[in-house]
């Protein structure tokens, strides 16, 4: 019985911190003489990727994916404390206590993504975000491309 209910517990709380991962926000932006204004809003599915949505003035909606630009490196900073052991003690190394190898993501801050309408158009857009390492939710400012050529300056704000 207590078994199951750690087992319930611990799927509750998986559940909340997955769902507390989503973020959402908007935009807004216009060409540089301010016609066609255009609304954005977002969600992320994570902190490097989500759906965008982008609204022209007049009603004509483009959505797609998009994701931020991003490196992973290996690294191994407590590697020296290793040295001379052996693996003796039954792991290979410090693994019971969480050192070793891992991968550390950077984040660049730059957004990409390539968005459809239901005619079949697209626009692209490619954003800088303020603080690379908070998402989309950390705001930012971009552009993107309308199918006929036009470029919409875009801005998003803090969430």
């Amino acid at each position: 019985m207590r078994h199951a209910a750690l087992k319930a517990g611990l799927l509750l709380g998986m559940i909340g911190a997955a769902a507390g991962c989503a973020t959402t926000g908007s935009g807004f932006g216009a060409t540089a003489t301010g016609t066609d204004p255009m609304s954005f809003s977002w969600k992320s599915s994570d902190n490097v990727s989500g759906t965008l949505t982008a609204t022209v003035d007049g009603g004509k909606t483009y959505v797609g994916q998009y994701f931020e630009v991003t490196s992973d490196t290996q690294s191994d900073g407590l590697g020296p404390l290793w040295a001379g052991w052996g693996g003796r003690w039954g792991d290979g190394g410090w693994g019971v206590w969480g050192a070793g190898p891992d991968f550390l993501t950077t984040y660049s801050g730059r957004i990409v993504a390539n968005l459809g309408a239901a005619d079949g158009t697209h626009m692209r857009c490619r954003f800088t975000l303020r603080s690379p390492d908070d998402g989309m939710s950390g705001g930012g400012i971009g552009e993107c491309q309308l199918p006929d050529g036009h470029r919409v300056d875009a801005q998003f704000p803090r969430a």
